[in-house]
């Protein structure tokens, strides 16, 4: 059976590296015979913002409506984006803000701390551009923003296993690094591919 897979770039550059990464991930996951889509947040159209929380309903934008339509078919998620600030950019957070809402990929139980967890059955991977040193993300920042994203966003929604790969240092970066890295997620999407 093959894959249903998707790639989802956080990165609100559409020229960026983490593009040209998405992009070399479906190239080896079609190659293995996967189904593939793209939501690149670049070209979206919506508000990242949740106005009003969860106290009053914000109807969902076109856009977004695909998107969960997508996730839900998808047997993997792949996130590419960089990290900024220690933690995911604005745009990718505010898409998990909009799109990954109670009743979706999570359902609380009345008069009870526990919940639902209703991604169940999808696996993810991470591929986090960075500027800082990997050792330094991990001693010093002890991996916040990517515990943020597997533990308190994706694991809580069900999705499991959560398995990242760090793209560092960028800044300052040769050519022949980066192509080796396009290389590297290319034979990624491949391997997952024929899983």
């Amino acid at each position: 059976m093959k894959s249903n897979i998707l790639v989802i770039n956080g990165h609100p550059d559409p020229e960026s590296y983490c593009r040209a990464l998405s992009d070399a991930y479906i190239q080896g996951a079609r190659k293995s015979g996967s189904d593939v889509n793209l939501l690149d947040l670049s070209q979206m159209e919506f508000n990242p913002n949740l106005k009003y929380g969860y106290r009053k309903r914000t109807e969902l934008e076109e856009d977004l409506v695909k998107a969960q339509e997508l996730i839900r078919q998808a047997d993997h998620l792949v996130f590419v984006y960089p990290l900024w600030w220690g933690a995911m950019p604005a745009v990718l957070k505010g898409f998990f803000d909009r799109v990954f809402l109670p009743g979706f990929a999570m359902r609380y139980r009345e008069g009870s701390p526990l919940w639902d967890k209703l991604l169940k059955g999808k696996s993810a991977q991470l591929i986090v551009t960075m500027d800082t040193p990997r050792w330094y993300y991990r001693l010093i920042y002890r991996q916040a923003g990517h515990r943020v994203m597997s533990s308190n966003i994706l694991k809580f929604s069900g999705v499991s296993p959560v398995r990242v790969t760090e793209i560092s240092p960028i800044k300052g970066s040769t050519e022949a690094f980066r192509l080796k890295w396009l290389g590297k997620i290319e034979e990624m999407g491949a391997k997952q591919g024929k899983r």
